[in-house]
């Protein structure tokens, strides 16, 4: 889909797969790198978007995102611009390890996380209030420095949740929003192209 309209629109883009997603290990702000299957994907993910319209492209400044957003970057010819702000959640203790393993060493906290109550603090890491702030500040901020257009956002699955609760993507699948209502209006792009608009 080309964008050549005056609206501001925004693709939500979650990163290709590292061999922690790929053992089900939670990430966080750790900083592992693309497996060999995430390689690919990045690869065939820069191909899908080639010919596409954007104004600018950002990615969170964790390694798994810059990889996924290099392919991108060359394919449509834009500078890539890390954004701290673009981080997943951060989920302390947590990090490295798989649900099964946080669930045997503090079952009571996974639970209150999993409730999906906004204050609770994964592994002593950071809550999901934070993380949604972050993230709309990040976006208000990029949004604001654009007349009209799209915004390619290569970042995490916490990330997107934060923004569009419910968003439970693939690794490059993607979703685009308009800027107005993030909420509505929206096209899905799955991992082997585009979906139909939700």
């Amino acid at each position: 889909m080309s964008e050549q309209s005056s609206e501001k629109r925004v693709m939500l883009i979650r990163h290709a797969q590292t061999d922690w997603n790929a053992a089900g290990r939670w990430q966080g702000h750790a900083d592992p790198p693309l497996s060999a299957e995430g390689r690919v994907q990045a690869r065939l993910l820069g191909e899908r978007l080639k010919g596409e319209s954007a104004v600018a492209l950002v990615c969170s400044d964790l390694q798994r995102t810059i990889e996924t957003a290099t392919p991108v970057a060359r394919a449509l010819r834009l500078e890539l611009v890390e954004d701290v702000r673009l981080r997943e959640l951060d989920v302390g203790t947590w990090s490295g390890h798989t649900r099964a393993q946080i669930q045997e060493q503090d079952p009571a906290g996974l639970k209150a996380f999993e409730s999906g109550a906004p204050d609770v603090r994964p592994g002593g890491g950071e809550t999901r209030a934070e993380i949604r702030r972050r993230s709309r500040e990040a976006m208000e901020d990029w949004l604001g420095r654009m007349d009209a257009g799209r915004l390619l956002v290569v970042t995490h699955l916490g990330v997107i949740m934060a923004l569009l609760p419910g968003q439970e993507l693939a690794n490059t699948a993607a979703v685009e929003v308009s800027a107005q209502d993030l909420l509505t209006r929206r096209q899905r792009f799955d991992a082997d192209g585009p979906a139909a608009v939700l």
